[in-house]
C-alpha cells in the first residue's frame, strides 16, 4: 500500500463546491483506504495499492461524477510531498507566502520556469524543483504578482494547481 496525496484543482472557487465529508466518501466509495481531507482547498489524503495513472484516471472521474465538474487533480505520493516540502528553496520569511506550484507535465513546469526567467525582477522568487516549482511573493499581492499572472494562463490551468508550503505541511 502506498500513501497518497491528491490535490484537486479550482475547488471551491469559481462555482466548483467540493465540502470535505463528501470528498471523503467518495474516495472511500471508490475504494481508498484511510482517507482524510486537509482544509476546504481539495486535498485528499489516502492509502491505495494501485499505480497512479489509473488511480489518479478513477479518482478524476468519481469526482466528475459525483460533483459535476471536469475534475482535474495532481496526485503525488506522500513521501514526494514531503520531499518536496524539504527542498524548498528560500528562507521563510515573515510577511511573504511559501508557495509550490505543482504540475502534471514536467514539460509544462519547464516552460513555466524558462517564462519565469523572463519576468520582470521585482520581490518575488522562483525556483524550479522535482516535480514542482517553487515560489515566494509578498502577502497580500499574490494575485498582483507578474508569476501569478503567468501561471494563471489559461493553457497551464489543466495542468498545474498551487498550495502554500504551510498548507502541505497539514497535509503530511
Amino acid at each position: 500500500m502506498t500513501r497518497f496525496v491528491a490535490l484537486l484543482r479550482g475547488v471551491n472557487v469559481g462555482g466548483n463546491t467540493v465540502k470535505s465529508a463528501p470528498l471523503a466518501a467518495v474516495a472511500r466509495d471508490i475504494g481508498l483506504e484511510d482517507v482524510r481531507t486537509v482544509l476546504a482547498s481539495g486535498n485528499l489524503v489516502f492509502t491505495a495499492d494501485e499505480r497512479a495513472p489509473a488511480l489518479k484516471r478513477r479518482i478524476e472521474k468519481a469526482l466528475g461524477d459525483t460533483f459535476g465538474y471536469d475534475a482535474w487533480i495532481v496526485l503525488a505520493t506522500a513521501d514526494h510531498v514531503a520531499a518536496v516540502i524539504d527542498d524548498y528553496p528560500f528562507d521563510e520569511r515573515e510577511g511573504y507566502h511559501p508557495y509550490v506550484v505543482f504540475g502534471s507535465e514536467q514539460a509544462v513546469l519547464d516552460e513555466i520556469v524558462e517564462a519565469a526567467a523572463g519576468l520582470p525582477d521585482g520581490d518575488e522568487k522562483v525556483a524550479p524543483g522535482d516535480g514542482v516549482v517553487y515560489w515566494e511573493c509578498p502577502r497580500g499581492s499574490t494575485l498582483h504578482m507578474p508569476f501569478s499572472k503567468l501561471i494563471g494562463k489559461a493553457k497551464y490551468r489543466s495542468t498545474t494547481t498551487t498550495r502554500n508550503l504551510r498548507t502541505l505541511r497539514k497535509v503530511l
